[in-house]
């Protein structure tokens, strides 16, 4: 993937509300969705956002104004998820791109075309945006790894590996839900720390993770490894991801295979996939300090370090019933950035296949709670908090140590820099419920 027409800050779109300082979809961006028109007994399809509209995928490959190639690809954006088109590897979602940019572009002799398959965002709702064979957590911020250690181990926060592997764990796909949720606070059991057994209840320390979302394209074969160089032809896209965690239940049965029941209730990402040809103008340099381990050869190279970071801010907000009915904006929790990552996205994908594993297209990865150094770029409650022992008070007075019922909580996430058009993420966004 190389910097091309489409990334142009120059560009504009003939829908007005692209061109917006401040918007997220502009002509730059064209994320993928899977939508139908709301409370309808439509078939959820693919879509493309730009402005405020979602342009219907659908509906286009019927119009027929592009030429077959295009609308192959066109035709397969015709179902209730983007597999298909994940699967076709990244030459075939830049040529969906380049197309989809020149006829949203001012002057376009499709205008007419398109118009008709454009929907407001506002009357549509949204599905996951593909089948989600396998799910794997990532633990990729040094800082909030250091963060949660401390909790635990004072004298010597990071285990010996932190630095050498990029941990991970297989998650629970079908868990994940898209943005707007609603989620039953879960239960499980806990121990306090005094007590001769554990007990049965709901979870008393719910927390939020503020994540990014990497899906898989195109794969690779059972036995096939992928060289650190050739991963990113392997990454479709990117989302926000909210990784709920029942902090009491998972201290009580992490040991020793790690989280189950604390982590398998839900998960939360953001409808649109930014896919990885428009985050290409907000890579950045990887760095590793020279006094850390710097990583085995399987997961170094020039590439890597040059281009493997990447310029993305995230924001997270809490929304409380109370606020809600007073009409209160949310209130900002932390906001950090995915370039500060200990470990780069190619580098998960490299490890993740260097045994063989085979990925399939629609698999995702969680990055782990990003976290920034500083006290306002925390991504947890369990960080914000000290796990608990300070209570965080909202400036509506209302106190917090972990999350209470009715709490909804909503991130964000964009890319913006000069000499490149801002792109944004939408909203990740879900609320919760009492115990079912």
């Amino acid at each position: 993937m190389r910097l091309n027409e489409t990334h142009d800050p120059g560009l504009k779109s003939w829908v007005d509300s692209a061109n917006l300082d401040g918007a997220d979809f502009p002509i730059q961006n064209l994320p993928l969705a899977v939508f139908r028109l709301r409370v309808s007994d439509e078939t959820f399809r693919g879509g493309v956002a730009i402005g405020d509209q979602v342009l219907d995928l659908a509906r286009l490959a019927e119009a027929r104004a592009f030429d077959s190639e295009v609308n192959e690809l066109l035709q397969l954006c015709d179902d209730s998820s983007l597999n298909a088109l994940m699967a076709r590897g990244a030459a075939a979602s830049s040529a969906l791109r380049l197309a989809l940019s020149r006829a949203l572009r001012e002057g376009s002799e499709l205008q007419k075309q398109l118009q008709p398959c454009l929907i407001a965002q506002d009357l549509v709702e949204y599905s996951l945006p593909c089948r989600i064979g396998d799910y794997t957590d990532f633990y990729t911020s040094v800082n909030h790894a250091t963060n949660v250690g401390k909790l635990f181990r004072p004298d010597n926060p990071l285990l010996p590996n932190y630095k050498w592997v990029p941990i991970g764990y297989h998650g629970r796909a079908s868990s994940i839900g898209v943005s707007g949720q609603q989620i039953h606070r879960p239960l499980g059991q806990t121990k306090a720390p005094d007590a001769d057994s554990p007990s049965f209840g709901p979870c008393q320390r719910l927390d939020y993770e503020t994540e990014v979302g990497i899906y898989i394209g195109a794969g690779n074969q059972l036995g096939e490894r992928i060289a650190i160089d050739d991963a990113d032809s392997h990454v479709f896209g990117y989302c926000i991801f909210n990784d709920w965690s029942a902090r009491d239940i998972q201290a009580w049965e992490y040991q020793p295979l790690g989280p189950f029941l604390s982590k398998s209730f839900a998960s939360t990402v953001s409808p649109w996939i930014v896919t990885s040809e428009a985050l290409l103008p907000y890579r950045s340099e990887w760095t590793r300090a020279a006094d850390d381990p710097q990583p085995l050869d399987y997961l170094d190279s020039e590439h890597n370090r040059s281009q493997g970071a990447i310029d993305l801010k995230l924001q997270t907000y809490l929304h409380s019933a109370k606020m809600r009915a007073d009409g209160d904006a949310p209130h900002l929790l932390g906001e950090s950035n995915f370039s500060q990552s200990y470990w780069s996205v190619a580098q998960m994908v490299t490890h993740h296949t260097v045994n063989g594993c085979n990925l399939q297209p629609g698999d995702f990865f969680g990055s782990g709670t990003q976290s920034g150094s500083a006290d306002n770029e925390l991504g947890s409650m369990l960080e914000i908090t000290r796990g608990g022992k300070q209570a965080l008070e909202l400036p509506n007075g209302e106190i917090r140590k972990f999350l209470i019922d009715g709490d909804c909580i909503i991130m964000s996430a964009y890319c913006e820099r000069p000499g490149a058009a801002r792109i944004g993420f939408g909203t990740a966004s879900a609320t919760i419920l009492p115990v079912s």
